[in-house]
């Protein structure tokens, strides 16, 4: 009888059939069959792959195959060893070294190749890494190997192919998705036993399971128990050294990149950002403002020969003398930011330097007091002085806050994800990260109300003014001036702003690793609120979300120059030595503006809102204020709003309940605009009181529920936060539709002789069947599926009786006190 004929036999009298069984992922629940089997004579053999044998395990990277062989049969052709006990079978070392070695041969075929960016080179890898997926048990995952180069940590597994299916619309060309640049790794975590360590410097003993958290709040999960030792040290260790360890400004990828690229890379002809580099984008910008009548754009800084930390152009009132400019290094010297309608100027100035001497104290007062004349000549100009360093947010509470919110996102597993939900808004109370973003756009409106109602003029004082300086006169032109809402108007700000304002993004973002203390997120709490803005009157951006999404993203992608200086004096200097060193041209740096270096064009049509409202296509009388509903579960309930005539979390009963239960825990954000002045609570309610100009004066509600969190940024790796098919996705999916309904039959009407083919080309096509998407489309797979919300046994008896619970309904309950 033939070996196959004997197993089925066998499988006939109540022994275990001899199928295929798959030596690492399938060992648990062989173990009781060869138990059995092994009492009555049979044994069980490890066999190579053949490749006439059965389509092997797809997540086991090794795809060894265990068969069960009858008692008095041959073995199986292509045997390699014979299991004799469950310890031999639930060991991965059962294969011969060299017979795993000749499997992952093999297994390269199909795997992903590794893709090398120019100038990009590989340091360490690697093999038989298992990769989690996020589940309760962490135990389901995808084999492959993990590799780390001198740009990026990549894991390339073997059914990769599986999610290049098409489905993924909105693909990086630059960062796969199984990507981590070296600059976005945030902590890195070993498991030693079961217990989770952080991990740093040298270790004496390496772990047996790596967690990665990512800046952008990624998780990833990598299992080294059937990795090789060797390989085991050396990619944990190339990953702790290459991600932790302080580096030089020069040994960033961004000059290797380029110098290798130099001939390849080119400027997107379709990219009109105003760079401020010149002095005709001054000129420009202070024509296009109507600025040009009090200010003027001087070139004193030309070669960076008076201050090394302002930019070669800038623009100062037209009476200031540009000696003046000089005694301090441009301390202490108004700056220009923006001149409203009414003539009114935002200004920003660094504070002069501390000094103990009463002689420099004495000169600098004077010099002071010069420089306010100038700018401060009642009744015709008056300026109103925001001290910024001393009256407003610090730079470590926006530290402090935003590390404890983003705890609330990096999850490790679905239990930690419920047993974190049920104390949500309790976290997210305790972060202050909503706070902080709320104070932040209730400073940008008292700005605009001395700008619009009272012409003034404002002066932004701060000890740089690199940080909140940048913060406060980016809102405050991205309220006034529709321009800065188109995408390339949005993208000349930040240039102006925030490059050539010389906010220190190396160490703000502690690409070099050299002081954590100087991390702080400024940058990413002004994306944050920016994004509250295009959440509460979308019509009024040119771009979505998922532009200022990918945005942040692009602050860890070390091929563009936008985000890694310091300054604009850096930039150039850096770029100088690099060119002499190498012996060449100066180097051509990319910018983060040319988005067609990580999009494809289909993939860029996200980023455009197709609801903007142009202004010549809408009459300003007819034009109406959008109010949305906001999402009760992504902000703190902190205000009485309107009752809803229906039942729900907040219902007409629980009125009361919520201003006992929450006056006291957090009174500082209920009714917030009864703290601000009268002139400001007239001017907020009197704006909010009208219809909204998406091309004019745009103010946010900055009550508390109205503040909410960015879903799409911090909660788009978390399976168990999506909604499928559902969300503001499938809303905009239905509007997308309607549209290209009109579009078909405008163009049916106007020019009858195109077919219908031609027509359904133009229309986009990126959000249709919004019952397949996710809610956190376009970031989340379409392949993850959620574990169901099962809330853990601690939560329910936390929450009373079970049946006690079933008869409240949807009552409020003050989670923050489980």
């Amino acid at each position: 009888m033939g070996g196959a004929q004997a197993a089925s036999a066998g499988g006939r009298r109540g022994f275990p059939s001899r199928r295929p069984s798959c030596l690492l992922c399938s060992r648990a629940s062989l173990l009781p069959r060869a138990a059995e089997c092994w009492g009555k004579g049979w044994s069980a053999v490890a066999v190579a792959p053949r490749r006439q044998s059965p389509p092997s395990c797809r997540t086991c990277a090794l795809r060894c195959i265990v068969e069960l062989v009858p008692p008095g049969q041959e073995e199986p052709p292509g045997c390699t060893q014979r299991v004799n006990s469950e310890d031999e079978l639930a060991s991965p070392s059962t294969l011969p070294s060299e017979e795993i070695h000749t499997n992952e041969k093999e297994v390269t075929e199909k795997e992903v190749t590794l893709h090398l960016l120019p100038g990009e080179q590989l340091l360490c890898e690697a093999s038989t890494v298992l990769k989690y997926v996020q589940e309760d048990s962490c135990q389901r995952g995808v084999y492959g190997r993990l590799v780390c180069t001198d740009f990026k940590i990549a894991f390339l597994g073997d059914d990769e192919s599986a999610l290049d299916n098409g489905e993924t619309q909105f693909k990086n060309k630059v960062i796969g998705e199984n990507d981590i640049t070296l600059h976005c790794v945030d902590q890195i975590y070993g498991v030693f036993d079961e217990k989770k360590k952080s991990l740093f410097g040298q270790l004496k003993k390496y772990p047996e399971k790596l967690i990665i958290h990512c800046k952008d709040l990624r998780v990833f999960h990598f299992c080294l128990r059937y990795t090789k030792e060797e390989e085991v040290k050396r990619i944990v260790s190339g990953i702790i050294h290459h991600t932790q360890a302080p580096k030089l400004l020069k040994r960033l990828f961004l000059f290797s990149y380029a110098t290798a690229a130099q001939n390849n890379i080119a400027t997107d002809p379709k990219n009109h950002t105003v760079m401020f580099d010149t002095l005709k984008d001054w000129c420009w910008e202070l024509e296009r403002t109507k600025g040009n009548v009090k200010y003027k754009a001087v070139s004193v800084n030309e070669g960076y020969r008076i201050s090394e930390r302002l930019p070669a152009y800038f623009v100062v009132p037209i009476p200031l003398p540009e000696e003046d400019v000089q005694r301090f290094q441009g301390h202490g010297i108004p700056i220009w930011c923006w001149s409203c309608h009414n003539g009114s100027t935002l200004l920003k100035m660094s504070a002069l330097p501390k000094e103990q001497d009463d002689g420099v104290l004495q000169i600098q007062k004077s010099f002071s007091d010069g420089i306010y004349k100038i700018i401060h000549r009642p009744p015709y100009e008056i300026v109103k002085t925001e001290d910024l360093s001393n009256n407003f947010i610090s730079l470590q509470e926006i530290q402090t806050a935003y590390s404890k919110f983003k705890q609330l996102f990096l999850i490790d597993n679905s239990t930690e994800f419920w047993d974190t939900d049920i104390k949500w808004f309790s976290l997210l109370e305790n972060s202050s990260w909503l706070d902080i973003i709320r104070r932040c756009l209730k400073k940008a409106i008292e700005i605009i109300e001395c700008l619009e109602a009272q012409n003034m003029n404002i002066l932004l004082l701060e000890e740089n003014a690199s940080d909140l300086c940048c913060l406060l006169s980016s809102l405050v032109q991205v309220m006034m001036d529709p321009h800065c809402r188109t995408k390339t108007g949005f993208q000349s700000l930040i240039q102006k702003e925030w490059i050539m304002g010389g906010h220190c993004f190396l160490d703000r973002c502690n690409h070099l690793r050299q002081s954590d203390k100087e991390e702080v997120p400024v940058f990413l709490l002004f994306l944050d609120c920016v994004w509250q803005l295009v959440h509460q009157h979308s019509p009024a951006f040119e771009f979505t979300e998922t532009y200022l999404t990918v945005l942040s993203d692009s602050l860890y992608i070390p091929i563009f120059s936008t985000f890694f200086f310091n300054s604009p004096h850096q930039k150039d200097t850096n770029m100088g030595w690099e060119s002499l060193y190498a012996q060449s041209k100066p180097l051509n740096l990319l910018t983060v503006w040319d988005w067609s270096v990580q999009f494809e064009p289909k993939a860029q049509t996200l980023l455009k809102n197709p609801l903007y409202v142009e202004k010549s296509k809408l009459d300003k009388g007819q034009r109406k204020g959008m109010r949305f509903k906001h999402q009760r579960q992504l902000s703190l309930p902190l205000t009485q709003s309107k009752s809803s005539p229906k039942r729900g979390f907040f219902r007409e009963e629980t009125d009361h309940l919520i201003k006992n239960l929450l006056g006291k825990r957090i009174s500082k954000l209920i009714n917030s605009s009864d703290e601000l002045q009268d002139n400001f609570r007239e001017f907020y309610d009197s704006w909010h009181s009208k219809p909204t100009d998406y091309h004019g004066l745009l103010l946010p509600h900055i009550e508390g529920p109205e503040i909410k969190v960015w879903a799409q940024r911090y909660l788009r790796w978390i399976p168990e936060a999506q909604i499928l098919g559902g969300g503001r996705v499938a809303t905009m999916s239905k509007l997308l539709e309607m549209m290209e309904e009109v579009q078909s039959l405008q163009e049916k009407i106007d020019e009858r002789h195109h077919s219908q083919e031609a027509l359904q080309a133009e229309a986009p096509c990126l959000l249709r069947n919004s019952a397949r998407l996710s809610s956190l489309f376009p970031f989340a797979l379409l392949q993850r599926h959620s574990s169901k919300p099962v809330l853990p046994t601690s939560g329910w008896k936390a929450l009373g009786d079970e049946e006690d619970l079933a008869k409240r309904e949807d009552e409020f309950v003050d989670l923050g006190d489980v």
